[in-house]
C-alpha cells in the first residue's frame, strides 16, 4: 500500500507546473525570434532558386548566342577581306 504525502504531491505538482512555464516561455522565445528574423529579413530582395535557375539558364543561352554571332561576324570579314 502506497501512502500519499501531500508535501511530495504538492512539490511534484508545482514541478510539473515549472516543467510547463519552461516549456511555454521556449516556445514563445522562438516564435518571437522568427518573427524577428521575418521582420529584419523583409526588406532585403531575395530571389527563390527556381528564379535564380532560370536567369541562369538565359545567360547562359545568351552567352552561346553571342559567341555564335561573334563567330559569324568574324567569318563575314573574313568573306569581305578576301
Amino acid at each position: 500500500m502506497q501512502s500519499e504525502n501531500p508535501l511530495i504531491a504538492d512539490l511534484v505538482k508545482v514541478a510539473n507546473s515549472a516543467a510547463g512555464t519552461l516549456a511555454g516561455m521556449t516556445r514563445e522565445a522562438r516564435e518571437g525570434a522568427r518573427e524577428r528574423m521575418k521582420e529584419a529579413l523583409g526588406g532585403l530582395d531575395f530571389v527563390s532558386r527556381e528564379e535564380f535557375d532560370a536567369v541562369k539558364d538565359m545567360a547562359a543561352k545568351a552567352r552561346e548566342q553571342a559567341e555564335a554571332l561573334a563567330a559569324r561576324v568574324a567569318a563575314l570579314e573574313a568573306r569581305l577581306e578576301k
